[in-house]
């Protein structure tokens, strides 16, 4: 006789719930002028802020930022954390909280955002993005994009190449730094001039040495057989697109927003050079550990001790 099988059908997969949003006009703002997303990003950071930075990075605009939130999202840390995870991605440049007045006349209301950069950014570069009325820095202009270059099967530069005499480019020293910071990376003079033109072009992009050097010292594998291949290879691979010479004006008689920049770690308000790293005065000293007060000693009643003792010898 047929046996019915009547085992229930596996349920179907559960589908994770949307990350939660903050009201209109809070939450996340992703900062301008960033530089395209690698499989290196924030690979300087430590475990616990690298686990956060890479959950934050691909939040959605407008995704509610608060310690809470976040807490409830990443099941791996607890509010103490995240909060100290936060106030450390601040001091690196990746993160910084502010208040914006956005309406006009009676209507003017406070809203909090907190701006976000994949890329790390000193506090000038933070203050002219986000205070209204900071001078803008603006890069020296490139004339014509630069095209990829097409690499050779065997580059004849480098058997021609010599050193670069004295006074250098920032590009040549940035190459010839790379075996100081990585022994995996030994460039000889002759890689380094075969390889300053390539370099040079990151510099006309708007990068800085730390960047570069960054850029090609981090994620190295266990051994590199060819520091010079290696390096051509990523200046080729990695180079930075090119940025607006300026940034774009706000349209003719359009409102601009006030923005007051606030503490990471405890929220209070400031103009941006009063709060480097994103953190104020207090919040920037160290924390000194507060030694809970010695219990007074208690009194003991000596006569009723010694009688109690005296009824304990007496007992049977």
């Amino acid at each position: 006789m047929a046996v019915q099988n009547f085992s229930p059908a596996l349920p179907a997969p559960a589908v994770a719930a949307p990350y939660p949003m903050a009201q209109p006009g809070y939450g996340k703002r992703s900062a301008p002028d960033q530089l395209p997303s690698g499989p290196d990003d924030f690979a300087l950071l430590p475990l616990r802020e690298r686990y956060i930075a890479g959950f934050i990075e691909h939040l959605p605009e407008g995704a509610s930022m608060s310690v809470k939130c976040l807490a409830k999202q990443i099941p791996l840390y607890g509010q103490q954390a995240i909060a100290s995870a936060l106030t450390a991605l601040s001091v690196a440049g990746h993160l910084r909280r502010v208040r914006c007045a956005i309406g006009g006349g009676d209507e003017v209301r406070w809203v909090f955002r907190t701006f976000w950069s994949r890329n790390a950014r000193d506090n000038e570069w933070w203050a002219s993005r986000l205070t209204p009325g900071t001078p803008q820095p603006v890069p020296t202009p490139v004339p014509v994009p630069v095209p990829e270059p097409t690499p050779p099967a065997v580059p004849p530069e480098r058997t021609a190449a010599t050193p670069a005499p004295e006074g250098s480019s920032p590009a040549y020293l940035a190459l010839a730094r790379l075996g100081h910071l990585d022994t995996r990376l030994p460039l000889s003079a002759d890689d380094c001039a075969a390889l300053e033109e390539l370099a040079e072009q990151w510099f006309a992009r708007g990068v800085n040495a730390d960047y570069l050097t960054s850029a090609l010292t981090a994620g190295l594998p266990a051994e590199v057989t060819s520091p010079f291949g290696f390096i051509r290879g990523r200046l080729l691979d990695k180079l930075p697109p090119v940025l607006p010479t300026a940034p774009t004006p706000p349209p003719a008689g359009a409102p601009v927003p006030h923005v007051m920049m606030e503490c990471t770690d405890c929220g209070a308000p400031g103009p941006a050079e009063a709060l480097p790293d994103g953190l104020c005065r207090p919040c920037r000293q160290p924390k000194s550990r507060i030694e809970p007060a010695p219990e007074p000693p208690v009194e003991r009643d000596v006569t009723a001790l010694v009688a109690g003792l005296r009824d304990l010898l007496k007992a049977p």
